[in-house]
């Protein structure tokens, strides 16, 4: 491998956009035909002439609300965040680049249908209007957003770039001729304490009779804002956006809801390829022949002391992907499906669905790659589909592991029908949950069958989120639209069921010195009942144990085909685990607070906190400032209200930057009734009112209600004005 270096480049920062006079005639017709109502919590509600009028207004009240997280978003799926933050993020970009193709987003566009095309030229359009408006708004590097720039990143979740078992760190290997091999390992690690709740309620357990959906992403705090769009030709849709996106990714219209939680369905491939030098020349083999290997060149614009710098890459590709790593003498290649136009019309036309039929109709687009989808709708019809684009394979390889690459016998053949994936729909038990669970268990004992689908279809193991939403949906006979807001914020903690009875175990064998060091913290772990709150000590104690001491094995929620998922790994590091290492990660976690606080009897609300400082992406925290407690913790030990907090530098609190973030309980009747909650605000101006107003309800499970018919929305206007 050669990796040439370009020459330092002295580029100017800004680049000064040239409009047209019919450009800015088009952006002029846009804001005449919209209207945006911002009510009394500062959501705004865009009414358009047209639905590209109600993109426009939508991308316009976004660039108002928190324009550097629209533009980072972009930057980031470009591949160019190097250009803002330096040479560390070159093998990221490259990563990026090497699995999502700008070449074909543009040819996309230009054979985009009229419908299409006319949203992205409003998306464009909104924005540039935007920047127009406010000159004193700085793009960091995107002076120009291009039409075509929403096909980069089509399915909603931008960090849901699938290649097997492959991370940039591979690349960066790989490139720089490192001897470090790829390991299998889950791709989703970094992600153990995220994921969604998505929970669907049939009429048969409704107490008014009506469907209910539970609207619950855990994502990276400030990553979508709460919004409604609605136009003349029959949009009507309220719920999250992630920044930049011009379609409600998480939501509802008066007819249905979707709800997407992060699937772990096999949707990308990874291939040992047989390589070898032939005049010069790299070729693979395949089917007993050798075929070229495929060169590009891709360069990298990074930052370094205020000025720009180019690396430049030869990228190597098979017939099955881009060459992203070795194992062995094996180069690793990837085929994958990370952005298509397919994907992006089928995430609008989900938001004018009017029932069941129209949304199996956009299921089969077969082109969301990164989600499950749990739904509900007026008619009383709950649903449940797992994945959604899943190429058919031979089931006699694992496709967990990279697979052999030699042969055609591991090509995709075809795509399953999309009624031909793990599906419920109606199941007689009156519910469905996923929590980035298995879907053998989203229906009760109504489920589908494990052995009949192929096992990568449905890698996803059991985890105790999953286990704790199945207590809670079992037990509840008839679910009003509060029980079951209060049965999304049941703090119940799983995973201690098992942890705390074997350490309790270990300290009642242990020596007589260990029992009077631990006496008093044992005391309080016995009698707690596994429950989280502001004033409980024992989750303090069971939290930073389990989260800072114990094995990291127990915090991974998504697994790869054939592996034990996390209830079963925990059970077994229970039963395994040596009693002394139990009692002495737990006297570590004992000393650690004495160290933090004077003291480890420190209620949780103490040290567990929510806090907003400033606007900026990257959030920082300081313990002199105010913030608010919390009670509920990470999702991963299976509380379902998610709440991951961290130590930062200099601090001695912990607070949140990930976790509940827009929550919506939304109930289908003659008239729809919706509450929701923010984290924090719409806002990321710290001087509006908007910024932290709904924190101390977020910290509490207090919803608002949904303001989704007009003479609501305009008794509790603020604001009303064109863009």
């Amino acid at each position: 491998m050669k990796v040439f270096f370009a020459s330092l480049l002295l580029l100017p920062f800004f680049l000064q956009a040239q409009f047209s006079s019919a450009d800015k005639a088009r952006w002029q017709q846009h804001a005449k035909n919209t209207t945006i109502i911002r009510d009394n919590w500062g959501v705004p509600h865009i009414y358009g002439k047209t639905d590209a009028d109600a993109v426009f207004g939508l991308i316009y009240a976004q660039c108002e609300d928190d324009f550097a997280r629209v533009e980072m978003n972009y930057i980031n799926i470009l591949g160019r965040s190097s250009e803002v933050k330096g040479a560390q993020n070159i093998y990221e970009d490259l990563y990026t680049r090497m699995v999502i193709d700008s070449a074909a987003a543009v040819k996309d566009y230009q054979q985009a249908p009229q419908w299409l095309k006319k949203l992205l030229q409003a998306w464009s359009d909104g924005i540039h209007y935007y920047l127009s408006k406010n000159p004193n708004v700085k793009p960091l590097r995107l002076q120009t957003f291009k039409p075509w720039y929403p096909l980069m990143w089509t399915d909603g979740s931008i960090s849901a770039i699938s290649t097997g078992f492959l991370a940039s760190r591979d690349v960066k290997n790989f490139y720089e001729q490192k001897d470090a091999v790829a390991q299998v390992e889950s791709r989703h690690f970094n992600e153990a304490q995220t994921g969604s709740n998505g929970f669907a309620i049939a009429p048969a357990k409704s107490a008014t009779g009506n469907a209910m959906l539970y609207i619950n992403p855990h994502t990276s705090f400030y990553f979508r804002p709460e919004v409604h769009m609605v136009s003349e030709e029959g949009l009507n849709a309220y719920g999250a956006v992630t920044w930049g996106q011009f379609f409600i990714y998480q939501g509802f219209n008066e007819y249905c809801g979707w709800m997407h939680t992060s699937s772990n369905a096999d949707v990308s491939d990874v291939y040992k390829e047989t390589i070898q030098q032939v005049n010069g020349k790299y070729v693979y083999r395949y089917d007993g022949k050798d075929l070229p290997v495929q060169t590009k060149q891709e360069s990298i614009t990074y930052v370094k002391d205020g000025q720009y710098a180019q690396q430049s890459f030869t990228v190597y590709s098979t017939g099955h992907g881009p060459v992203m790593g070795k194992q062995g003498q094996h180069w690793l290649s990837v085929k994958s499906f990370n952005r298509s136009i397919d994907g992006l019309m089928q995430s609008w036309l989900r938001t004018k669905a009017k029932g069941l039929a129209d949304m199996r109709k956009v299921m089969e687009y077969r082109a969301n790659t990164s989600n499950n989808t749990v739904y509900a709708d007026a008619q009383g019809n709950i649903g449940y589909w797992h994945g959604n684009f899943m190429p058919i394979r031979d089931t006699a390889y694992d496709w967990g592991k990279a697979v052999d690459g030699t042969t055609s016998k591991t090509e995709w053949k075809g795509l399953h029908p999309a009624t031909a994936t793990i599906q419920v729909i109606n199941p007689s038990n009156g519910w469905l949950q996923n929590c980035n669970s298995t879907p053998f268990t989203v229906a009760g004992s109504n489920s589908p069958k494990r052995n009949a689908y192929p096992p990568y279809m449905a890698p996803d193991g059991e985890n105790f989120r999953g286990l704790n939403a199945v207590r809670v949906l079992s037990k509840q006979d008839k679910f009003s639209l509060e029980q079951m807001i209060a049965a999304g914020y049941d703090t119940y903690l799983t995973a201690f069921e098992i942890l705390v009875p074997a350490l309790v175990k270990a300290y009642d064998g242990a020596d007589d010195a260990t029992k009077q060091v631990l006496a008093e913290p044992m005391k309080v772990m016995r009698a707690w009942d596994y429950r989280s709150n502001e004033n409980s000590v024992a989750t303090t104690l069971a939290v930073e144990w389990a989260q800072f001491q114990l094995s990291r094995a127990i915090q991974q929620v998504y697994i790869e085909q054939g592996d034990d998922d996390q209830v079963a790994r925990t059970k077994k590091f229970a039963a395994t685990v040596a009693p002394q290492e139990l009692l002495k990660t737990f006297q570590n976690t004992i000393n650690h607070l004495v160290k933090q606080h004077g003291t480890w009897n420190m209620p949780l609300g103490e040290i567990n906190r929510f806090q907003r400082l400033n606007g900026a992406i990257d959030l920082q925290y300081d313990d002199k400032a105010a913030s608010l407690p919390v009670g509920f913790v990470s999702s991963t030990w299976g509380s379902l209200p998610s709440f991951n907090s961290r130590y930062a530098n200099n601090t001695k609190k912990r607070y949140g930057f990930n976790g509940n973030s827009f929550i919506a309980a939304v109930e289908f009747g003659k008239k729809l009734r919706a509450k929701s909650v923010l984290a924090g605000g719409n806002s990321s101006d710290p001087a509006s009112p908007y910024f932290t107003n709904q924190a101390a309800m977020y910290t509490k499970g207090q919803f608002k209600d949904v303001l989704f018919y007009k003479a609501d929305v305009l008794k509790n206007a603020v604001k009303t004005y064109h863009p």
